[in-house]
């Protein structure tokens, strides 16, 4: 991997009414025109993504936003994208002007409390005025963090990025500090992990797919060791280690060959599955398995990606996931797809979704994505859940993780 994925990064929004300042302060940050700036109110039309390294921080993704005063004849749309925006965010930074604060602002201010999402409040512009005091005080009744900038003072730059950072830090959730592991508590120091990679149409070709990336990495973090193998060649290389490895991790479409080829006293688990503990909550998926269950011709189900990609012959969310749920369910379902941002508004209407491992997207999205299906009822899985439920090995691949295991027997009654 030569740079980190989206859905690794801080996601940093910038929101504020139109021609605050929110494209300048992010040309700003960044020591660089990425985002056009004009006096013209409007200017920014749709969700800016910029990546970059903000150490100590790490990683993080700017997503400058259109104006939420836009009267323009596409701000219908363009607010609607500002609005999801609030479903990716990890921190909200709020730009305002001194001895200016509106509905707007306090509709922003409402939703970052309403979600529990940090919020910093940037004055821009006080090279033009400067706050008075009984602001300063009014906005921290707002918010304990306020920063005061002029993005046309470039030579306060590092200064302006120093305090950004160190409230950044302060603010930043414990799930981006400290971001679940992925295998590497699986593994002891120096302990082996064998990773089944199927070698297919899907696979890209010379080089991996980014799940299997990622737990190669973690797992050299965590001082452990990885040997890869496809799944025709997985019993030979068992059969040859002087010791059993400490877990194998699979591709979810390879799990009934893999389990049959493991020995009961290995633990086996699909990458799917590892994406689901990380970026959400596997206990929750767990219990979404076991509605498939109840689930009867004619239900519909969402399938939902966190990506956009061209769909193969034999797609696994469009194609494979959806045959096997009609083979169980014994007759036809209403299977709808949304991929990359589309995810739907309106869930109510759904009997079960099934998500991908959301690889592509932060922790924060999924775990949002979770919330709306709780409040609309619906449960939820993922791709390698429900895939180990449906071919009849899911207490198997959840035994790594007791409390998932718990969850899901829980809920079958068994």
């Amino acid at each position: 991997m030569d740079k980190t994925p989206k859905g690794n990064r801080l996601h940093i929004a910038l929101l504020g009414r139109t021609n605050v300042g929110k494209s300048s302060l992010l040309n700003l940050m960044l020591d660089q025109d990425i985002a056009i700036t004009s006096p013209v109110a409007g200017t920014t039309t749709d969700v800016v993504e910029k990546a970059m390294e903000l150490l100590p921080l790490g990683p993080v993704l700017f997503l400058d936003t259109a104006g939420l005063d836009d009267i323009s004849e596409l701000s219908c749309a363009r607010l609607k994208k500002t609005a999801k925006v609030f479903d990716r965010a990890d921190v909200i930074i709020l730009v305002t002007e001194a001895d200016h604060w509106t509905d707007f602002e306090e509709s922003v201010l409402q939703e970052a409390q309403k979600r529990k999402t940090p919020l910093l409040i940037v004055i821009n512009k006080i090279d033009l005025h400067q706050p008075s005091s009984k602001h300063i005080e009014f906005l921290r009744q707002k918010a304990k963090r306020i920063l005061t900038v002029s993005c046309n003072d470039e030579t306060k730059r590092n200064s302006y990025l120093e305090d950004l950072k160190k409230m950044l830090l302060e603010v930043a959730p414990a799930d981006f500090i400290g971001t679940p592991s992925l295998i590497g508590d699986l593994l002891p120091p120096g302990g082996l992990a064998v990773l089944v990679v199927p070698i297919d149409l899907q696979a890209p070709k010379g080089r991996l797919i980014l799940p299997q990336v990622q737990t190669i990495r973690d797992a050299l973090d965590n001082d452990a060791a990885t040997l890869v193998v496809k799944e025709r060649e997985l019993a030979a290389v068992l059969a040859n280690l002087k010791n059993p490895p400490a877990i194998v991790v699979t591709d979810s479409q390879a799990i009934l060959k893999v389990t049959a080829d493991v020995p009961e006293q290995i633990p086996v688990t699909t990458f799917s599955i590892l994406f689901a503990r990380q970026k959400s909550d596997l206990s929750v998926m767990a219990r979404g398995a076991a509605a498939i269950d109840d689930l009867k011709p004619g239900d519909r189900v969402l399938i939902a990606e966190a990506c956009s990609h061209h769909a193969l012959e034999d797609d696994i969310g469009r194609v494979k996931i959806p045959r096997w749920l009609r083979q169980y369910v014994g007759g036809d379902l209403q299977i709808d797809i949304s991929a990359g941002r589309d995810y739907p508004d309106d869930l109510k209407k759904y009997k079960l979704i099934i998500h991908c491992g959301a690889c592509m997207i932060n922790r924060r999205e999924m775990l949002n994505r979770l919330h709306k299906a709780q409040e609309a009822g619906v449960p939820v899985t993922n791709y390698g859940v429900a895939i180990s439920f449906l071919q009849g090995v899911i207490r198997r691949s959840l035994a790594p993780f007791p409390s998932a295991l718990t969850s899901f027997e829980g809920e079958t009654g068994k």
